[in-house]
């Protein structure tokens, strides 16, 4: 039986994965995370010079890196509440994105129908997504925990389409935006980025901070880390499953809610708009390694660089060209992702 562990230390979970928060997990790679480490680096190295290559100026190039470094903290944010839920719970939940979505129409209600800045609306999204991610664990997922992984799939993929199309109903079709009255440009090393884009990032990486310290420095992190790493085992010691199950959940869909919210003043406001994230998320969280917070926030990181780079070098393609050849690599090489345990 395997309870909680000390500060920092990996808690490896039912399938072999781990809900890690990160000193150890990050600080001591060893071999078998070298090789996928220096194919990720050795391509951000190739397309940062296709892309200065091909723009033929160190200021577009400078652009892609700024963008991607900002893209890649908001993926960060998104993949940390997919990879924690998965961690924790095992359920692989492909309403992530629509819960994304709910947290920009949270956005544009608060700047739009209140009148209000945009940014207001970030407590509200992530107390009213905790909120409903709470209530959809107990009243729905909780009666699936321990089936199969087709069931829990189904429920989720059901649930994304049922949120999209109660926001279609609701709000209609039509683009929306939750634009800020001024969003100067910021200059960063000679890139330039809107000031709500900066907002964005550092939003999203106080956010991966604060969930870092809540799952490493918080006796309910502790608590969580020990039922990711046997259900059985936490329960004999005191531990209230259910409870970490329902908060859990609420934690991963707040996450959701808060990057909705982040990146909602430059974004187009569709029901739909969280698909292609939820996309990038399952490939952020895949290339992390399932069940790992700390690579997830590392792995979005690359991907924002990468989709970024890839834009420039490979004109005329789609910038996720590069990222998907990434993931390919990466799962040939080592299919658990970077920094994924080996299953036992």
């Amino acid at each position: 039986m395997t309870g909680p562990t000390k500060t920092g230390e990996v808690v490896p979970s039912k399938d072999g994965t781990a809900l890690r928060g990160g000193s150890r997990a990050t600080s001591r790679l060893g071999l078998r995370h070298s090789t996928p480490l220096i194919v990720t680096g050795a391509l951000l190295v190739v397309l940062f010079i296709a892309a200065l290559l091909r723009s033929g100026s160190m200021g577009i190039t400078g652009q892609a890196l700024l963008t991607g470094i900002i893209s890649g903290g908001v993926y960060s944010l998104l993949a940390m509440g997919l990879t924690l839920v998965f961690g924790v719970l095992d359920i692989v939940n492909f309403a992530h994105g629509a819960f994304l979505a709910v947290g920009l129409y949270i956005t544009y209600e608060v700047a739009h129908q209140a009148g209000l800045n945009p940014y207001i609306a970030l407590p509200v999204a992530i107390l009213g997504l905790f909120v409903l991610g709470v209530l959809i664990q107990l009243l729905l997922l909780n009666r699936t925990m321990g089936g199969t992984l087709e069931r829990q799939l189904l429920i989720t993929l059901g649930l994304s389409l049922l949120i999209s199309n109660v926001l279609l109903l609701v709000f209609g079709g039509d683009p929306l935006s939750a634009n800020l009255k001024s969003d100067p440009g910021v200059h960063v090393f000679g890139a330039v980025a809107n000031l709500s884009r900066v907002i964005a990032l550092g939003g999203a990486l106080v956010l991966a901070v604060l969930v870092f310290l809540l799952l490493e420095r918080t006796s309910f992190g502790r608590a969580i880390r020990a039922v990711a790493a046997s259900r059985q085992g936490a329960g004999l010691v005191g531990i209230d499953v259910r409870l970490v199950y329902a908060v859990t959940f609420g934690l991963g869909t707040a996450c959701a809610g808060a990057a909705g919210m982040l990146i909602a003043p430059f974004t187009t406001i569709t029901p739909t708009a969280g698909d292609q994230f939820n996309i990038l998320a399952f490939v952020v969280v895949v290339m992390g390694g399932l069940g790992n917070v700390m690579g997830a926030v590392i792995s979005g990181l690359i991907v924002g660089l990468v989709e970024q780079l890839g834009g420039v070098a490979i004109a005329g393609q789609s910038p996720l060209l590069g990222v998907f050849i990434l993931f390919l690599l990466i799962l040939l090489i080592r299919p658990q992702g970077i920094f994924g345990a080996a299953s036992s």
